[in-house]
């Protein structure tokens, strides 16, 4: 089971450009896949990404966040992508991800979306956790490896147009 959170505009729906370093959200423009040109933000959020048992109930200070959060069951644990100051001292987290958002919607017939912006990344030695919803999909980045994941997906763009 997997739940994917998003209210309010939460940086999610911004449109903004700046400059590497700045505040707002950046773009990868022109990363071109099959016959749909990718475009990619960078969320101003910084995230964790924690884990509970699989017995847990969904906490209650993700549910009452209006910021991006991720949930997904398995037979095994849970799994939370969120805001990391939510996330409270004592849990299981790896923090400061900041997540770069495929624009979408993409459609589902779509092969190798992820594949082709995850390879160059692995490449880079750049680890990432990505998470798709039915839209679209966000890859996480620790903070600082973001600017050489924008320098290495900007580079394929560049090479594609």
């Amino acid at each position: 089971m997997s739940f994917c959170g998003r209210h309010g505009s939460a940086g999610l729906e911004l449109t903004t450009r700046s400059a590497l370093g700045g505040a707002g959200q950046r773009q990868v423009r022109g990363l071109n896949f099959m016959t749909h040109k990718l475009v990619l933000k960078v969320l101003t959020e910084s995230l964790g990404i924690c884990r509970l048992d699989k017995e847990a109930p969904i906490p209650c200070w993700l549910t009452a966040s209006e910021s991006f959060y991720a949930v997904v069951v398995t037979a095994d644990e849970i799994s939370i992508v969120c805001q990391d100051n939510l996330i409270p001292d004592g849990c299981l987290a790896e923090k400061n991800y900041r997540a770069l958002k495929v624009q979408g919607p993409l459609d589902f017939s779509l092969t190798g979306v992820l594949a082709s912006l995850l390879s160059p990344l692995a490449e880079a030695g750049i680890a990432v956790f990505a998470i798709s919803t039915y839209d679209t999909d966000y890859i996480l980045v620790k903070q600082d490896k973001l600017d050489r994941a924008i320098d290495v997906l900007s580079s394929l763009a560049a090479i594609n147009q």
